[in-house]
């Protein structure tokens, strides 16, 4: 079972104490219990079950402008003093650097709420095999499904507590229910493919029920199969949601602190200026109740609120922790973690309406690779999809789309079918121009 709260804060408090009488002048500590169980299963058999039952310290240590950082997992009293000390040791003798400080005591959270993460339902290894049965039973059901690359259940449970020597201490208990299954379709003698999905949730009651995880991921997998090759060309593309998510991922790559501080983001100089079309917001909101990537502080205890990242179609905020907002002479929004719960605004036109226009163009389904370089903006990856001709619609495989990361940005258009289910949510996206499409 996950340590009690007063627990954690005990441990807290008796680590920021020994990091004082060590030498230090300031001390920021996490301290996480987990709990861990999976049971993985191929082919409508166990394969084999894991569990983990830890308890981890990280510890960060201040002499001055001096700061130094540590992890290990709690075994004694003993040996977490020794530790302790070994991190203030390794501080005295780091050189001095005017941004390594703690953070402002008035950014801090104060009077967090329960954002409903947590769920005591305790799912036992027999009810994690009969779920994998389940769902891996629903997929082979589908004739072109051949095998099973292997299915997981895994449940998880922590608790944990942030603290530093300015006062500060909270945390919460969260849970995970995840499931994943990855399937091998085969028709006639045509090569074959491979596809997955999966779910995770805060509360098992959420997560996908095991027959719709099996017959969605056979529906992914079975519709590459008997794939064409295309030639070279500039064609419309649209990404559908679960690749469009990733627009988000190189956004925030590009956006971080870091790389503003030190101009090293293709964005470096588009602050307040329009990257995206007129029509386009994002959001990052770290209080969505039941979300798995919900807090409402950071890793340096600062207060995180909901903020517009892009304003119609302005660039409006970056991704800031203590450090980096002390460099570039702002105030940190609560991002040392990174960002939580990232999502465009969901567009006005149905799914169906992003065709229409078009006699031609590519549903991108699987990427292979990065989706862009935060430095350049440079964008080029593997990809599978379908080839929409005249009507017409049939997969398609081993191409090549390259481009520019701000003409995606540009040419952008959303669909109305937003849904939450990652760190970061996307529309299904049409690119109405900007990427090659590189073929035989």
């Amino acid at each position: 079972m996950i340590r009690e709260t007063k627990d954690l804060e005990n441990l807290a408090d008796y680590c920021i104490k020994k990091a004082t009488a060590y030498g230090s002048t300031g001390c920021e500590v996490y301290v996480g219990s987990n709990v861990s169980e999976t049971v993985n299963f191929r082919s409508q058999k166990i394969e084999n079950s894991d569990r983990s039952d830890v308890l981890i310290i990280n510890i960060t240590t201040y002499i001055g402008n001096k700061k130094s950082s540590l992890s290990l997992t709690y075994i004694d009293k003993n040996n977490t003093d020794k530790m302790i000390e070994k991190c203030v040791d390794v501080t005295k003798l780091l050189p001095e650097d005017k941004y390594n400080v703690l953070p402002d005591k008035n950014l801090l959270a104060k009077n967090t709420r329960d954002l409903l993460q947590f769920d005591d339902t305790e799912i036992n290894n027999q009810k994690k095999i009969e779920y994998l049965k389940h769902a891996e039973d629903s997929a082979l059901n589908n004739k072109f499904i051949i095998k099973t690359n292997g299915s997981s259940f895994t449940q998880a449970k922590n608790n944990f507590i942030i603290a530093n020597s300015l006062g500060f201490s909270s945390g919460f208990k969260k849970s995970e229910f995840s499931s994943y299954t990855d399937l091998v379709a085969k028709k006639n003698d045509s090569g074959m493919e491979r596809d997955y999905d999966h779910d995770a949730k805060t509360h098992f009651k959420d997560l996908i029920n095991p027959e719709e995880l099996g017959n969605r991921a056979a529906k992914l997998t079975i519709r590459k199969l008997n794939p064409k090759k295309i030639k070279t060309q500039s064609i419309p593309i649209i990404f559908e949601k679960r690749i469009s998510k990733n627009i988000l991922s190189i956004l925030s790559s590009s956006i971080s602190g870091s790389s503003f501080a030190r101009g090293t983001s293709f964005l470096k100089d588009e602050m307040n200026k329009e990257i995206f079309p007129k029509n386009i917001n994002i959001i990052d909101d770290p209080l969505i109740e039941r979300s798995l990537y919900s807090s409402s502080f950071d890793t340096e205890g600062v207060k995180s609120e909901k903020i517009s990242l892009v304003k119609d179609g302005v660039l409006n905020n970056i991704v800031l922790n203590t450090y980096y907002s002390k460099m570039l002479n702002i105030n940190s929004n609560g991002r040392a973690s990174g960002l939580t719960n990232t999502y465009f605004e969901s567009g006005t036109i149905s799914y169906n309406d992003l065709f229409k226009d078009y006699e031609n163009l590519i549903l991108i389904t699987d990427i292979m690779g990065s989706f862009g370089n935060p430095i350049t903006g440079d964008f080029s990856c593997g990809a599978t999809g379908i080839y929409f001709e005249n009507n017409e619609n049939y997969p398609i495989n081993n191409f090549t789309l390259a481009g520019k990361v701000q003409d995606i940005f540009k040419n952008i258009v959303l669909a109305n079918d937003l849904e939450f289910k990652y760190a970061k949510n996307c529309p299904s996206a049409l690119i109405k121009e900007g990427l090659v499409v590189g073929g035989v």
